[in-house]
């Protein structure tokens, strides 16, 4: 469990550092204060399911299994609608299709594993508090 937090504190990180950058969000590109707002609300997100994985919350189980299934659904929409060109745009340089549908493939099936990981693992999951502190 302890190793599970610490991926998901990491995701804590990586989605702080990502302030100011344009976000891909459901099949738009957002910019500005838009991006700003979804990272802020994304990192409070991953900060909660870092501290209730620590506290073993039973409530935390059924938001990582939802939060990993919207990543993927999230992943999968950006990537069907949001074209290379606008990619390229936002980047400034040119990609690789094939590389973005392999990187996305290997995001998705990590998502997918790591929730069959948290699926297995309910029974350390023991706190049954609505609340975290």
């Amino acid at each position: 469990m302890t190793l599970l937090g610490g991926l998901y504190l990491f995701f804590f990180v990586l989605t702080v550092s990502s302030y100011g950058q344009p976000i891909p969000f459901l099949g738009t590109i957002y910019h500005g204060t838009a991006a700003g707002i979804l990272v802020f609300f994304d990192s409070i997100i991953c900060l909660y399911l870092f501290l209730g994985l620590m506290k073993h919350q039973n409530l935390t189980w059924y938001l990582l299994l939802a939060y990993n299934a919207f990543e993927a659904v999230n992943t999968i929409v950006n990537l069907l609608v949001i074209t290379h060109a606008e990619l390229e745009k936002v980047v400034g340089e040119k990609i690789d299709p094939a590389g973005l549908l392999a990187s996305n493939t290997g995001v998705i099936v990590a998502i997918l594993l790591l929730s069959v990981f948290i699926f297995h693992h309910r029974g350390h999951f023991t706190n049954r508090s609505k609340y975290l502190f």
